[in-house]
């Protein structure tokens, strides 16, 4: 199992500290000190003031704030989680994807989802009801985009008659792209044209006001993998090159009340469904407590996962 650490400022509260340039240093180090694989941040350009005073939450711009990150660490991934590619033009969207890639020296996923939030659709000028339709354009762009010297194609937002993207990413073809979502929807993208896919346990009433279907047990996310390598199976891709991340209601840590074998026995549960990666989410109402959380959960959970299975 691997693990992502989401920033705080994906959490409610989130202290502004954390997200100013020092903080944002310190916590982005600290991850890659306590055996993080990955940092991720999410992406709401423009929501309702509705929406952040109901449990909704501040954001960076992800990719911004991933460039800065991988200016100060040397080995942890850098993900967007979720990045609404719907909200993007695809072109637009693939050079700066190129650009923070090439950066890190190749350390990009773009995890990406279609959004889920109406107001914040109508606030951008994009077409809340044709979201699919734009999801799946932006996706056939950063597949098809630094395939050959030059790019045509023809979409909703865009039209390209031998356009080119230069430089390109590090990472061949693309960097990879994981597709957000608990839907069988979001499973046959995954299947048919990214590298992964990244889902919720959640409840149903979560999973109503997200927009999304829900997943509510382990058991659940084994019978959703189950299908994911059918789908890849059907479109003629090895099923076992598809990666599996999840969030469930056990990423919320707290620092210092982590016990390891509770913890074990959920990430065990999710490994033997399918998942290859975890999503931690860290408190934030203090930097401190921030990197407390970082340190104690590298400590006390990913250090001795890691250390039970190399004797294995």
């Amino acid at each position: 199992m691997r693990f992502t650490v989401e920033h705080p400022i994906g959490k409610p509260g989130c202290a502004p500290e954390l997200y100013g340039p020092e903080g944002l240093r310190a916590f982005a180090r600290a991850a890659e000190e306590a055996g993080f694989d990955a940092i991720a941040f999410t992406e709401h350009p423009a929501p309702s003031g509705k929406w952040l005073t109901s449990g909704g939450h501040a954001t960076l711009d992800p990719l911004d704030a991933l460039a800065y990150c991988a200016a100060v660490t040397d080995r942890l991934r850098l993900m967007t989680y979720l990045m609404v590619l719907p909200y993007h033009s695809p072109l637009m969207a693939a050079k700066r994807i190129a650009t923070v890639d090439r950066l890190s020296g190749g350390r990009l996923t773009i995890c990406a989802g279609g959004g889920y939030l109406r107001s914040e659709f109508n606030a951008l000028g994009v077409d809340f009801e044709r979201r699919g339709e734009l999801f799946d354009q932006a996706l056939e762009v950063l597949r098809d985009l630094w395939a050959d010297e030059s790019y045509t194609g023809e979409g909703l937002r865009y039209t390209a008659h031998g356009t080119v993207s230069t430089p390109g990413p590090v990472q061949v073809p693309h960097p990879p792209v994981w597709i957000g979502g608990n839907g069988r929807n979001a499973r046959r993208r995954a299947a048919r044209a990214a590298q992964g896919w990244s889902p919720l346990l959640n409840s149903a009433g979560m999973a109503a006001t997200t927009r999304t279907t829900a997943l509510s047990t382990p058991a659940d996310l084994a019978a959703a993998v189950a299908e994911l390598r059918h789908f890849a199976a059907e479109a003629g891709r090895d099923p076992s090159s598809l990666e599996v991340q999840v969030q469930t209601p056990h990423s919320d840590v707290r620092s210092g009340a982590d016990a390891y074998l509770p913890r074990r026995d959920h990430l065990e549960e999710l490994a033997d469904a399918g998942a290859g990666w975890f999503v931690v989410r860290v408190p934030g109402s203090s930097l401190d407590e921030a990197l407390g959380a970082l340190e104690h959960y590298g400590r006390e959970v990913i250090a001795k996962w890691r250390s039970e299975r190399s004797g294995r």
